[in-house]
């Protein structure tokens, strides 16, 4: 019988290698006094011996294990277990079939796995902070300092110059603007990730609403030549169930984004189709375009697509993260299909009424 002591072994293992030890040490040493002192001894009494001692030994060693080391393994097991022993597994616990060791060793493994998880998810969060606070630095930092130049030149000697004194202060005031539109989106994205975010749903067309927004942006679309619309072949009336304050919010922000994004005598429209229990709206621009990999990361907060930006756009970088709070708070789900060069499609969908 071959018996080893493996990284698993178990109890019974450990006392029947150590038994087989102890008796066999035995053994040989009755045999030299038999042969060696010339004791006279039956070969019966030398397996009686060698039995009982066995025996013994093993048994010994078992309840020594179980008593002292074991004990030990389940305070271990305690400390690094996450869930409390029910009553069945105290018995199984404590039970001489049952391989405590492995079981102790498999629970360290799964220890060690979710630790090792939990580690990467808090690396990947540290970046994600990191990133998340550089950018904002960055975000607050360049307004900051183009009003900062501003008011200097101005107070320098500047503000006394009918030229340029005017024209300072416009431009200081486009910045404090985005400034405040900043600070306005990270107060939006605070509430709307807080316990106290609720939504004022009714009924409402959204086809109806989306031609409002349309023609509130309309004087952008012509500042950038592109034109807005409805999707050719799906101007339906739809009615759908959500917070009409907040989705017209999501319809502006997608738009702004396409005519940030767009190209000049290009075409912004919006789409509706029925999907039985959901309506999906559309909102497709023929512009830049954005590359495969910038789509995962594309609602993260102040995520911007620098290489494929046709112009300076001014805006908060928020938008987007704004656009998928809002809709998830809905419980509803938004996507982007995009190809570089050919334009962008934002979908969201909106329980039907």
């Amino acid at each position: 019988m071959k018996i080893s002591l493996r990284k698993n072994a178990s109890p019974s293992n450990v006392a029947r290698l150590t038994a087989l030890v102890v008796s066999t040490l035995n053994f040989i040493l009755l045999l030299l006094l038999k042969f060696i002192a010339n004791i006279n001894i039956s070969f019966w009494v030398v397996f009686f011996f060698f039995t009982i001692i066995f025996l013994s030994t093993y048994f010994i060693t078992l309840v020594s294990i179980k008593n002292f080391i074991f004990r030990k393994i389940k305070l271990i097991y305690k400390k690094i277990s996450t869930t409390k022993l029910s009553d069945m597994e105290k018995l199984n616990f404590s039970n001489n079939n049952v391989d405590m060791i492995a079981a102790a060793d498999e629970e360290v493994d799964q220890w060690l796995e979710n630790n090792n998880l939990e580690l990467k998810k808090l690396k990947i969060e540290e970046a994600y902070r990191k990133e998340y606070l550089g950018n904002v630095a960055h975000e607050l930092k360049t307004p900051l300092f183009t009003i900062q130049g501003y008011v200097e030149t101005l107070i320098d000697g500047a503000l006394d110059d009918p030229e340029v004194n005017m024209k300072y202060l416009n431009k200081a005031k486009k910045n404090i603007r985005r400034l405040n539109k900043i600070v306005n989106g990270l107060d939006k994205i605070n509430v709307f990730e807080s316990d106290n975010f609720k939504l004022e749903q009714e009924v409402f067309d959204i086809n109806a609403l989306a031609k409002d927004v349309i023609e509130e942006l309309e004087p952008r679309g012509k500042e950038f030549e592109i034109k807005l619309g409805i999707k050719e072949g799906t101007d339906y009336s739809f009615m759908v169930f959500g917070d009409v304050g907040k989705i017209q919010q999501v319809l502006i922000n997608l738009i702004e984004n396409s005519l940030k994004y767009g190209k000049v005598g290009g075409a912004t429209v919006i789409g509706f189709y029925d999907m039985a229990n959901s309506i999906l709206i559309e909102v497709s621009d023929d512009g830049v375009g954005i590359s495969e990999e910038d789509l995962p990361r594309l609602f993260e907060r102040f995520y911007r697509v620098e290489k494929s930006r046709s112009r300076d756009s001014g805006g908060s970088g928020l938008g987007l993260a704004i656009v998928k709070h809002i809709i998830e708070g809905h419980h509803q789900s938004i996507n982007v299909r995009s190809t570089l060069g050919l334009g962008s499609t934002f979908g969201f969908t909106l329980q039907k009424a």
